[in-house]
């Protein structure tokens, strides 16, 4: 049996991979579990008690969800994820108004949900600008400006990235596409309960969430849907007009209850909850930095998200990296491909082409502890696989498949 499974069976390792998913929170599990059970009733049952109490259970999760973005609670829209959620208004949005325009606008460091998305509308007829990004990941508002036409009808730009976790300049892209009249969809998946998000303050038409990047269940999410000026969108579901006829389907109630206590969490926590993780990521980036030669930080240095830490080491292969870190769960900045290890799209994106890379999602439930003992083991293991190819230069190591985070979306 191979070193890494069984350690992982004796012990399990310590999780530093809360971009890609995080537990969920016990105070949430709490309030989701009597909807498993005495509280079954759906919600679209309007003459008895049954029905009532999910219905009035939704509803009290539809404004915990509004409060933290700054919506009204009816501009929420349950749906499976963010995945959903994006699909739902790029692909709506399209439907609606390809009278109109058939543009659209998004970067090249997008999650999967969205880029995928978009190039299936540019195979379907649909033009499509992909912006290129400067070397923190930020979009540059002039490009953003100047690719906007007549023919646009919305922008794809997420709010924060989920492997570097740059932040956009958010306040200045609502401002410039309110002025030119297109919509703009924000992917928040990553951003949503991590850095405060205000959709009327920022001017976000269409925002998407996903529960299980917040300490709530997967297989839930919501998207926003501006009320006025009114978005307008086709649905990707038909039958039974649940979620204002946007999105059919019977409720998951247990989800979205836990959505909605995830949310409420998140509001109330939010700033104290960034402060500990901001603090937890900088003793982590010192302890490796200062202690090994060739570690360069990715992303923005200041407009990043709290606990997101993304790191490239010079002197080693990517897929031996995480071989060599059993005891940790994280993500590789790199993913597999053909026998031979190559950056993501977004490294590629900020030109970053180092054969190795580390992302470190630290989250609520990371300890100080948990973050000197993961320092160690990196400085340890980049220290031996340097030595080891320097002792054997023209060893050719075969890498093992490492792959990251597409959010899946799980955006």
């Amino acid at each position: 049996m191979p070193r890494r499974m069984r350690r992982r069976m004796n012990a399990p390792p310590i999780y530093l991979d809360n971009l890609a998913t995080t537990q969920v929170d016990p105070r949430v599990l709490a309030v989701m579990l009597p909807y498993f059970t005495r509280h079954f009733g759906n919600p679209a049952s309007a003459t008895h008690a049954y029905g009532w109490a999910a219905k009035e259970a939704v509803e009290q999760a539809r404004a915990q969800v509004a409060a933290l973005i700054g919506a009204v609670p009816r501009e929420i829209i349950f749906t499976s994820g963010a995945t959903e959620a994006i699909n739902l208004a790029l692909k709506g949005v399209a439907a609606f108004h390809r009278q109109r325009g058939n543009h659209f606008v998004t970067s090249a460091i997008e999650h999967k949900a969205v880029l995928d998305c978009c190039r299936r509308l540019q195979g379907e007829g649909a033009e499509l600008t992909v912006l290129p990004v400067d070397h923190w990941g930020q979009v540059e508002l002039a490009a953003l400006e100047a690719a906007i036409s007549s023919q646009t009808i919305a922008v794809g730009l997420m709010a924060a990235n989920n492997e570097i976790g740059t932040i956009q300049p958010l306040a200045e892209i609502g401002a410039l596409t309110r002025s030119r009249g297109v919509l703009w969809l924000c992917d928040a998946a990553q951003a949503v309960g991590k850095i405060p998000l205000d959709v009327e303050a920022l001017g976000v038409d269409l925002l998407a969430i996903s529960a299980h990047k917040i300490y709530g269940p997967k297989g839930v999410g919501a998207l926003y849907v501006r009320r006025r000026p009114r978005v307008r969108l086709l649905p990707l579901l038909d039958g039974g007009g649940q979620e204002r006829g946007l999105r059919a389907g019977t409720l998951n109630v247990p989800g979205i209850v836990g959505l909605g206590m995830a949310c409420e969490l998140a509001r109330l926590e939010l700033a104290a909850e960034a402060q500990q993780l901001e603090g937890l990521r900088e003793v982590l980036r010192q302890r490796i930095a200062t202690t090994l030669p060739g570690v360069e930080l990715n992303g923005h240095p200041v407009q990043r998200l709290p606990g997101n830490l993304h790191l490239s080491f010079a002197g080693v292969d990517g897929a031996e990296l995480l071989l060599a870190l059993p005891d940790l769960a994280l993500s590789s900045g790199s993913a597999c491909t053909s026998g031979s290890t190559e950056p993501s799209h977004v490294l590629k994106a900020i030109g970053q082409e180092a054969p190795a890379s580390l992302r470190f999602g630290l989250g609520r439930f990371t300890t100080r502890v948990e973050i000197d003992t993961a320092a160690a083991q990196v400085v340890a293991a980049v220290k031996q696989l340097r030595s080891r190819a320097d002792e054997h230069p023209g060893l050719h190591h075969q890498p093992a498949l490492a792959g990251s985070d597409n959010q899946g979306s799980d955006s």
